[in-house]
């Protein structure tokens, strides 16, 4: 392990783990501490901070010209029971929600917060559903599921085209700039005008812990998107669960540097409830983790300091070689932060150990990183991992409140989880509900997880790959996608930020690889100047993918975990066919379903394969 004296000093949970081996091979496992209390509704949090710190900066979001935007506790209190009487007088519910068409924004938060606060749920929509043509389908399935009762959009001009396709002309809209043409609408200045009526209180004191907060959408990547149901218990339990945790929540108010869209749970429920609980400052980042779209975000982190910071791997390795070049980034970033979050899909080491070097040259210490697992059916957090690493991975153990379950599946541990920030279900779906949960109430992950340290459950638990992706070679052997996407990610040096596993009935494993074109533009003089496919095909690259390749396929111990061909994709990965979140996760079988004719050509071989070398004096397999 990591000295624990490398690590800045920060507050975190001492969980103490027990274990109930079942004779069927199961294993029942949870923290021997109990949750402890937590609010009935999120709103009692926000009317809390707005009485004692009304004028502390809740939101900020830059403007047009650059400036910080701010909302205080205390305006928030306001809109809230503002734009709720006006949601209240148009008649929305459970039934009839508030559709949100929009990017993260500060208009985009208090509407979704003054629709909780009177009881009714907000489902934030993925934009690119309404921007790119062909998610227009989804976009169409998800108002047929939740029939909204009025629909919300920021920028109405880049909305228009999905709103006149999708969105039935009964359903009013509420725009807060430009207009759709052919449609009435309700302008967002005034709906703050209006006056804030006792009914939104009234509304307000009748909200519990099952009060439906929103919905959010599974990706859809096998069908329609599916509506989560996210309770007011779900919501609170969740940030009691982070608050334990992350114990340093409450020494002093959060900063938080966000990106992460919030149709998302990582961010829609957790990084967007950790200021709101933790009477904290959340800075709305309008930066995207890709080599152009991380400008921004290095713009804001060389402004603000966050003390906790989430992004997915892809993100870090750009923000690493930003801070590599930038001093006063690389000190702004590390000057008051607790913790490094990693989700969305497994850190490559290099990675890992780059965060640390840096964070030692600016601070003398590590920051602590850590990771979990969680769904949006759990809120999402249900366990998490604070003990110092030495590499990436571990996704630690439950949290308090939470109970998981092992199950051998196909020679595999599945993990199930139950606790008060589990979904009840799924919106007017009892069927995919009931086959959500076992017969002792338990949702199913479709994840597998191993013991990092066998027999020690207090050391955490490894990810192990999902159950329903794992395949068998023509020789009926089992491979373990998610271990070997993380492990040749890892080999392939920073080249690569992610790759998908093909090979189902062949003798062979091959990958499709994702190209981390920063890193592969050095390697050809003037690379920065070429076009993908020229760059993609320079023998420099291949050559140099080929060694590593080679040398990842010689550490193999068999056929299950050896590489034998890859060859790089050029197109990019598409969002509207599931392939690829907001996050910037990549889902394997979407990838596999969508480019059959690449998993093809891979097989067939051709000059853009990149063949691995198999060692001399030994049979490959």
């Amino acid at each position: 392990m990591t000295d624990m004296e490398k690590i800045r000093p920060v507050r975190v949970w001492e969980p103490r783990i027990r274990v109930e081996d079942r004779a069927d091979g199961s294993q029942i496992i949870w923290q021997d501490d109990e949750l402890g209390d937590y609010p009935a509704r999120l709103g009692d949090r926000i009317l809390h901070f707005a009485e004692t710190v009304p004028e502390r900066v809740w939101m900020a979001e830059r403007d047009a010209d650059g400036a910080w935007r701010t909302i205080t506790f205390g305006r928030l209190r306001d809109l809230m029971r503002r734009v709720g009487a006006f949601l209240l007088d148009h008649d929305l519910s459970p039934e009839r929600p508030l559709m949100i068409l929009s990017e993260n924004s500060l208009e985009h938060a208090v509407i979704a917060l003054s629709a909780q606060y009177v009881g009714i749920p907000s489902a934030a929509v993925a934009p690119a559903y309404s921007l790119i043509p062909e998610g227009r389908a989804k976009l169409r399935d998800i108002a047929g599921e939740v029939t909204p009762g009025a629909v919300f959009a920021k920028d109405a001009d880049r909305f228009a085209d999905a709103i006149i396709e999708v969105i039935d002309p009964a359903v009013p809209l509420i725009l807060a700039g430009g207009a759709v043409p052919g449609r009435e609408h309700f302008a967002w200045e005034d709906v703050i005008a209006t006056d804030a009526s006792p009914a939104a209180d009234k509304a307000f004191a009748a909200t519990g812990p099952d009060t439906i907060a929103k919905f959010l959408f599974t990706s859809g990547t096998t069908g329609t998107p599916k509506a989560v149901i996210q309770t007011q218990r779900m919501l609170c339990a969740n940030m009691a669960q982070v608050l334990d945790c992350y114990r340093f929540l409450g020494d002093e108010p959060p900063v938080l540097v966000d990106w992460a869209p919030w149709n998302h749970v990582a961010s829609g429920n957790k990084v967007f409830n950790i200021a709101l609980y933790n009477g904290g400052t959340y800075y709305i980042d309008a930066g995207k983790p890709t080599p152009k779209g991380m400008a921004e975000t290095i713009r804001n982190l060389r402004e603000i300091s966050p003390t906790w910071y989430f992004n997915v791997p892809a993100g870090y390795e750009v923000l690493c070689e930003a801070m590599e070049k930038d001093p006063v980034l690389r000190d702004t970033f590390f000057k008051k932060l607790k913790m490094i979050m990693y989700a969305g899909a497994g850190m490559a080491s290099h990675t890992w150990h780059h965060l640390n070097a840096l964070s030692e040259r600016s601070t003398g210490f590590f920051t602590l990183m850590g990771s979990g697992l969680g769904s949006t059916e759990t809120g999402p957090f249900a366990m998490f991992s604070t003990e110092p690493q030495d590499e990436p991975g571990n996704c630690g153990v439950p949290a308090r409140g939470v109970t998981m379950k092992l199950v051998p599946t196909g020679g595999k541990m599945e993990v199930r989880f139950k606790g008060p920030n589990v979904t009840p279900g799924y919106w007017r779906r009892p069927d995919l509900t009931e086959k959500a949960f076992d017969e002792e109430g338990f949702y199913n992950m479709g994840d597998a997880l191993r013991p990092a340290v066998p027999g020690d459950p207090a050391r955490g638990y490894l990810f192990d790959g999902r159950t329903a992706e794992n395949f068998k070679l023509q020789t009926g052997t089992w491979v373990a996608v998610g271990a070997m996407r993380a492990k040749l990610v890892d080999a392939m040096g920073g080249l690569i930020r992610d790759a998908v596993i093909a090979g189902e009935g062949q003798f062979e494993l091959g990958a499709l690889l994702v190209p981390f074109r920063p890193q592969i533009e050095r390697l050809v003089e003037g690379g920065a100047e070429m076009d993908d496919a020229a760059l993609y095909a320079h023998p420099t690259v291949l050559d140099r993918l080929g060694e590593r390749l080679t040398d990842f396929a010689g550490r193999a111990t068999g056929s299950s975990n050896r590489i034998a061909r890859a060859m790089l994709l050029t197109a990019p990965l598409r969002m509207d066919k599931g392939e690829v979140t907001d996050k910037g996760s990549v889902n394997q079988r979407a990838v596999l379903a969508n480019r059959a004719d690449l998993v093809d050509a891979l097989y067939a071989g051709g000059p853009e394969v990149i063949i691995a070398e198999k060692p001399q004096g030994r049979k490959a397999g």
